[in-house]
């Protein structure tokens, strides 16, 4: 058993939307193929993976070092104890070799795209979705069958009118959301609270509303944002300054009268470490830690953020992994976690889960495809079938 062959492609998302702080326009991902030399219903399995959006495609840093230190590893090194699978952290050992400690961000996600495609290829050669793998593994055998569901959306857009917004929030309600979050930061104090006000006017009892700055303000944006969102109760206000600046978030976490959300643009377990000792987060107030594991090193790493984040009291059910897809759903079903993101609509095939997915009260059934399941998204399939082919 063995990996033949690691393949990546550059996909340009092709969006118009835009957040507080930066448009899709330009915005690229990277497709990663896993190519194993185990044959399943007549062809090789593959893993698949990408680099979840908000992060652009990162091929040059995969093809100099990381691709090139795994082919050229001993092939039975890369297996687990029984050399009837391949072992991901033994994986993830092979791409650090001969890098610096610190600097997690220029090679975090290129490293953590090619450990998730792995993991698709471990689970699919043990015939099991990876959600059940991860609970196999990291949650004592515990396997869920579905996973709470939030919507993100509320993006800025050309032309986009309150009432637009309005109705958008509306279609995610009505399709078995109960929480939606919307986007802060893009217009004056002023008109952000006029459209959180629209929006908690569609929302009434249905469900709750988070907002997301997306890491915009500075230290007396943020806290102006804080004291001018605290009286409308939200579920929680996310990313509201760079989550690397302790000072400034553990002073908007006094300011502000409810939930905090932060950590998708964090990419070590050091870091994170350091956001639950200095960002004055409270898990006991419904504080929300939110990395992206294809973004951070992936899996394996996460358990190990996981076990920190453990150590120091912090449950499952304060972290949602970032991302919106597949990856991020298996996750979060096979650690345990309190839920996990969507994005329907958009981010073009890079969007939501399976084309057969079904929603019910604001819970996603998880999938019983072998691996992440991407097979079960017929546009995204195609990028990443002619990938492997």
């Amino acid at each position: 058993m063995r990996i033949v062959d690691i393949r990546e492609t550059a996909i340009p998302l092709k969006s118009d939307l835009r957040n507080s702080g930066f448009d899709f326009s330009e915005m690229t991902t990277s497709v990663v193929a896993v190519i194993t030399d185990v044959i399943r219903d007549g062809r090789p399995v593959a893993g698949f993976a990408f680099n979840s959006t908000g992060r652009y495609a990162c091929g040059a840093q995969m093809r100099a070092r990381f691709i090139p230190r795994i082919l050229k590893a001993e092939p039975k090194s890369l297996l687990n104890e029984a050399g009837d699978n391949l072992d991901p952290e033994k994986i993830l050992a092979v791409m650090m070799r001969n890098e610096k400690a610190g600097g997690h961000s220029e090679r975090s996600v290129g490293i953590g795209t090619i450990e998730v495609a792995v993991w698709d290829a471990v689970a699919k050669i043990e015939g099991k979705p990876l959600h059940r793998v991860l609970a196999e593994r990291f949650s004592g055998g515990k396997v869920q069958d579905k996973v709470f569901c939030y919507v993100g959306g509320g993006w800025y857009a050309p032309g986009k009118t309150t009432r637009d917004l309005q109705d958008e929030m509306r279609r995610h309600l009505d399709s078995g959301y109960t929480m939606v979050k919307m986007k802060v930061g893009g217009m004056t104090v002023a008109e952000d609270c006029a459209r959180v006000e629209a929006v908690q006017t569609v929302v009434g009892n249905r469900g709750t509303l988070a907002v997301d700055a997306n890491c915009k303000f500075t230290r007396d944006e943020a806290l102006t944002y804080a004291k001018a969102l605290s009286p409308y109760k939200l579920r929680w206000f996310e990313e509201p300054c760079d989550p690397l600046d302790y000072a400034t978030l553990a002073e908007v976490s006094e300011a502000y009268d409810g939930a905090l959300s932060t950590g998708e643009n964090l990419f070590s377990t050091q870091d994170v470490e350091n956001l639950v000792r200095f960002g004055g987060l409270k898990a006991s107030r419904g504080d929300i830690i939110q990395v992206d594991p294809p973004q951070a090193y992936g899996i394996v790493q996460y358990a190990r953020t996981l076990d920190m984040l453990a150590s120091h009291g912090w449950p499952r059910a304060g972290l949602f992994p970032h991302g919106g897809n597949q990856m991020s759903l298996h996750i979060a079903g096979g650690f345990g976690l309190g839920g996990a993101e969507s994005y329907p609509g958009v981010f073009g095939a890079f969007a939501g889960f399976a084309d057969d997915a079904k929603l019910d009260n604001g819970y996603l059934k998880l999938p019983d495809r072998p691996g992440i399941g991407f097979e079960g998204q017929a546009a995204l399939y195609r990028i990443m079938k002619d990938l492997a082919a």
